[in-house]
């Protein structure tokens, strides 16, 4: 056993995530088919699946729930070292910059998801019959969200949202709050530095080192927890294949097909396109040092899971320095979502075939416009660009009912466009910090990759 343990310590961390994805996945199809074979039991009524995922689920969750576990102290954390740790003079530049490629991003993002969308036209002259069957299933969801957006969706609320009490964002691992308070407090400590004063700087100056050695506390943390990653992806691999299936078959295919196409041109396109023409390094050299947040993110569907492994990719394959890093990336976390960019504009066009809506030049710059905005406000969750739906289609016109019908259908694939969609975003948070990075000179060792 002891032999064992030693050999698969030795082995690197991410060829043992990778087996266990490629495992769980075929295990999980292999479930899935015998379901669909078996079917409900004649005795009890349930079907072999639904014995079996209970006893694999908790797994995969308790992995999920260990990295949600320090997200929100190493967002608090990394942001107000990293705000304080900035001269004044510097901040400005450097966070107007880091925030304005996060914008430029997305709006490529929006683009190139409207244009795709607009060339594959997802549900034009298809059978609604098959649409149908699944806003039968998806319906209740689709309700439940409706009344959860009405209640936060709007682009005023989400205003509102960034300034509230910061110890019950905290408790309930708002981000967007969390993120504004550490910034304030961090740039507020760093004020009060260039302030002079001896006695005040030595104070805050213990703070800050008490600040910068919690943080460090929470990244051996993090190293704990990736040595319990292949269990965590197995189990949450065996799952997702097990339930959902070969679900991207049938009046799936094309919405799929957008969405996948387009994040894959984010991610080995664009990326290394800009990386090449401002940095001058070898894109496929930066993408090489980024797989594991990559792979880690396709697998837990959430950014702000995956922010851990981000930030320490960042510092120890990047080089980029602990001050930009640990600004850039929690912030990019909660509101550079470049995949659900791509992934909104396909089911407002698809909104647009089934319902009979002509889509104008004005309508949509208006939706490109409204993509970017709203993705601010997704969140770094499993399933979060769902509710923004409801932000794109309402500003198209469509009534509350025909709204529902699209988040119906989403739902079903949303699982798997999910994956796609948080790669992309982890990918776009570390190639903008890592262009920011260079053209700032917060790089420690330049790589010749």
């Amino acid at each position: 056993m002891k032999r064992f343990l030693r050999w698969y310590f030795k082995t690197p961390l991410i060829l043992r995530i990778i087996v266990s994805f490629v495992v769980g996945s075929l295990v999980g199809g292999m479930l899935w088919y015998l379901s669909q074979r078996t079917g409900e039991t004649e005795v009890t009524g349930t079907t072999a699946l639904e014995k079996v995922i209970p006893y694999i689920s908790p797994f995969g969750q308790v992995f999920v729930h260990m990295l949600k576990m320090i997200v929100v102290p190493i967002i608090f954390f990394s942001l107000v070292v990293g705000a304080s740790s900035l001269a004044i003079s510097r901040f400005g530049r450097i966070g107007l910059k880091t925030i304005m490629w996060y914008l430029f991003c997305s709006l490529i993002a929006a683009v190139l998801g409207t244009c795709l969308a607009l060339a594959i036209s997802p549900g034009a002259g298809a059978d609604l019959d098959a649409w149908q069957k699944l806003v039968g299933v998806k319906g209740a969801q689709a309700d439940d969200l409706a009344r959860e957006a009405s209640a936060e969706g709007t682009l005023s609320q989400l205003l509102l949202n960034l300034f509230r009490n910061p110890f019950e964002a905290l408790a309930t691992g708002n981000f967007l709050p969390i993120i504004v308070f550490a910034i304030m407090f961090g740039l507020a400590m760093r004020v009060l530095i260039e302030a002079g004063g001896e006695q005040r700087v030595a104070r805050l100056e213990m703070l800050g080192n008490l600040l910068e050695a919690c943080r460090d506390a929470m990244f051996k943390l993090v190293d704990w927890i990736l040595e319990y990653s292949p269990i965590g992806v197995l189990a949450l691999t065996i799952v997702n294949f097990a339930l959902y299936g070969p679900s991207i078959v049938g009046p799936y295919v094309s919405v799929t097909a957008g969405v996948v196409l387009g994040i894959i041109t984010m991610v080995f396109v664009i990326y290394p396109v800009l990386l090449w023409v401002v940095t001058g390094h070898n894109p496929l050299g930066v993408l090489k040092r980024i797989k594991e947040p990559m792979i880690m993110a396709f697998i837990t569907r959430s950014s702000a899971a995956t922010l851990p492994v981000s930030i320490k990719t960042a510092r120890e394959e990047l080089k980029i320095r602990n001050e930009l890093a640990s600004f850039s990336l929690p912030l990019g976390a909660t509101v550079n979502m470049d995949g659900v960019c791509v992934h909104l504009p396909m089911f407002a066009v698809l909104a647009a075939n089934m319902f009979g809506i002509e889509l104008t030049l004005g309508s949509l710059t208006l939706l490109v416009i409204t993509t970017v905005l709203s993705s601010i406000g997704a969140g770094g969750v499993p399933g979060g660009s769902l509710m923004l739906l409801f932000i794109i289609l309402e500003t198209m016109g469509l009534s509350g009912q025909q709204v529902a019908v699209i988040v119906a259908l989403a739902l079903g694939i949303n699982p798997i466009l999910d994956m796609f969609e948080t790669m992309n975003n982890i990918t776009g948070d570390l190639v903008c910090s890592y262009v920011v990075a260079t053209n700032e000179g917060l790089v420690d060792v330049e790589s010749s990759a």
